[in-house]
């Protein structure tokens, strides 16, 4: 029998993603979306840029959706959290699994606010043995149509390193996140699930799809402190909370996820380039791209001496 279910933030655009497979899902009636129910989605947490821009707080808003839960006698809920919360460590496992202890970041408020509504939900379920939560954890989200400034933030702080590698990097497809989270609810998972595509980036193939040129990398205590200067006087390009998420691993397994029937449709570099618009040239392979530079180089070098020749030969003529 389908069930009443109710969407915070489905005004996003994951919002508007995820009713429309609720729609067709047999589990729920349209026609009961906003109704009394007992599924609540909590999406808010799944768009960080819109989050940033209206300085909501995480934390806040899912105490409203928790106490909008349990007025209206709910049983399940699905939190949109982020894999932010598990921090960027030098130790981190590769990948990190959901049993990892969560150590975000103390500078970046975003991911301490996630990890505090993740065990609001965790207690909510366990103030009553009929209660159920899904919590998912994306990796950063990327989509035409919602291009991600952390993302764009996270990539500049690559390659600014002296004699440091930099870390592999995930990016989930705007869809593919919703497909979670309607799995989530029609399914009522109860626990955390990661989410992302198979596998990962490396670091410098994320600058290579960026399109960035090369950089002069510092010593990294130099490093840091410029950061933090550009950032105080010009605002970007990247905060002081997120640049240990460009230094240390947290690149996640979705294995849990996929347990359950769900399965990405895109993969992280296609996610990533759809999401920068990036020109063509960045899915080119590092060989490919060192043969057209060269034969750029020739085909100028002979340019210049066709025109070279050219010149001269007007010169021996006026003579």
């Amino acid at each position: 029998m389908p069930t009443g279910l109710i969407v915070y933030g489905a005004d996003s655009e994951l919002g508007r993603r995820v009713l429309a497979r609720l729609a067709a899902s047999p589990a729920f009636d349209p026609r009961e979306l906003g109704e009394p129910v007992d599924v609540v989605v909590h999406l808010g947490s799944g768009d960080h840029d819109a989050i940033a821009l209206a300085r909501q707080s995480v934390t806040e808003g899912v105490v409203e959706m928790l106490a909008g839960a349990t007025a209206g006698n709910a049983t399940h809920v699905v939190l949109v959290s982020s894999a932010m919360v598990y921090g960027a460590v030098p130790n981190n496992p590769v990948p990190l699994t959901e049993e990892a202890v969560l150590r975000p970041e103390v500078e970046f408020v975003y991911a301490r606010q996630l990890a505090t509504a993740e065990a609001l939900v965790d207690q909510w379920r366990r103030d009553d043995p009929g209660r159920t939560a899904t919590v998912l954890r994306p990796v950063v989200t990327m989509d035409a149509l919602a291009s991600s400034s952390l993302a764009r933030a996270l990539a500049a702080g690559f390659g600014q390193r002296f004699g440091e590698d930099d870390p592999p990097a995930q990016f989930v497809h705007l869809d593919d996140l919703a497909a979670a989270v309607v799995v989530g609810a029609e399914q009522r998972l109860d626990g955390v699930f990661n989410v992302s595509p198979d596998g990962w980036v490396p670091g410098e193939r994320v600058r290579e799809l960026t399109g960035s040129s090369l950089r002069m990398k510092l010593p990294e205590r130099v490093s840091e402190v410029w950061s933090s200067l550009q950032w105080r006087f010009q605002r970007g390009p990247i905060p002081p909370g997120l640049r240990p998420y460009t230094r240390s691993p947290w690149v996640v397994a979705n294995d849990r996820l996929k347990a359950h029937g769900w399965a990405p449709t895109v993969t992280n570099e296609q996610a990533y380039v759809e999401g920068t618009e990036a020109g063509w040239w960045t899915m080119i392979t590092p060989k490919r791209r060192q043969e057209l530079s060269l034969g750029a180089m020739v085909a100028g070098l002979v340019a210049g001496l066709v025109a070279g020749f050219s010149l001269w030969r007007r010169w021996r003529r006026r003579r």
